[in-house]
Parts: C-alpha cells; sequence; structure tokens
C-alpha cells in the first residue's frame, strides 16, 4: 500500500470477518485488513469472526458502533450470491444511510482485476458518526478493496464528524 503511510492516522478500525467456513487461525482476508490499516498508521481497535448469520452479523456491527470505540468497521465476506451471503443485508439493518458511492468505487476497482467484482453485492452505509464498509472475502480482494477505499477514508470521516469541505 505505497503511498498512504500516515494516511489514517488517528482512525480508528474494527475489522469483522463474516464466514460459516473460516476459524480465527485461517482468516487470511481479516488479516489481510489488519495489516493495509496499520500499515496506513490506522489503528485495529476490535476484530472478530462472525458466521453467516444475518442477525448475529447486525448485532456485532451494531455494538461496535454503539460502543463509539470505531471511526470505520470494515467487513470482509458473505457479499457474494450464495444463499448464506448475507453481509449486505445485515450492514443496511444496522446503517441509517446509504454510501453507494464507495460500493461502485470498489466494485469499479475489482472490475480492473476480475470481471466476477462485478457479482459482488457488497455495501458501505453510516451510522452515526461510522461508515460500515463490505469488502469481498479474498484476501487478494480485501487488500484491492482497501486500497481503493484508503484515499477517501480520512475525509469521508471528517464529513461524518461534521467538518466542512475544503476551500
Amino acid at each position: 500500500m505505497a503511498g498512504v503511510e500516515d494516511a489514517l492516522t488517528g482512525l480508528r478500525f474494527g475489522v469483522l470477518t463474516c464466514s460459516s467456513t473460516r476459524t480465527p487461525a485461517d482468516d487470511l482476508s481479516g488479516d489481510a485488513l489488519e495489516a493495509g490499516v496499520r500499515a496506513a498508521a490506522g489503528q485495529v481497535v476490535v476484530r472478530s469472526l462472525v458466521g453467516d448469520d444475518r442477525r448475529r452479523i447486525a448485532d456485532l456491527l451494531q455494538s461496535w458502533v454503539a460502543s463509539g470505540s470505531v471511526d470505520v468497521i470494515l467487513t470482509t465476506g458473505g457479499t457474494g450470491l450464495g444463499p448464506d451471503d448475507v453481509t449486505p443485508e445485515a450492514t443496511l439493518d444496522v446503517g441509517e444511510r446509504d454510501v453507494p458511492g464507495v460500493a461502485e468505487l470498489l466494485r469499479l476497482r475489482g472490475l480492473e482485476k476480475t470481471a466476477f467484482a462485478a457479482l459482488s453485492r457488497g455495501r458501505a452505509a453510516i451510522r452515526g458518526t461510522t461508515l460500515i464498509v463490505n469488502l469481498p472475502g479474498s484476501p487478494a480482494g480485501a487488500r484491492d478493496g482497501l486500497s481503493a477505499l484508503l484515499p477517501v477514508l480520512p475525509h469521508a470521516i471528517a464529513m461524518l464528524c461534521g467538518a466542512g469541505h475544503p476551500r
């Protein structure tokens, strides 16, 4: 993630892997997101793995938002077309406002590498001053998504917290 050093200084992240088939020991996508956040000087303050259960995912997202301890929640997994892929729905259950441009950016960047990015149903939403972003479940997809997201995060969080547009 060259060129993003210190881009996220002071931002607090939660990383949530949504998968019924992974264990913490083989959560390579969560590892990739945590490493990418740290490389950009962000702080991962909470991380977890939850099965593909819409209510459990939504409850965990809501809990993290309500704690006030995270600015950004990155989810990985559960964004595809499979019957157990429910992360976007759980995100919308918790979110107060949709942020379609972020999801569009992630799909656009993903399409540069694979046509399968068009099958991602990932969403982005905000609740209060927390941004929730769904990233792909593969380590490469998670890394690529984070790389696309990094340049807009500082401005997005500043705007959520009431900062005006730069003049």
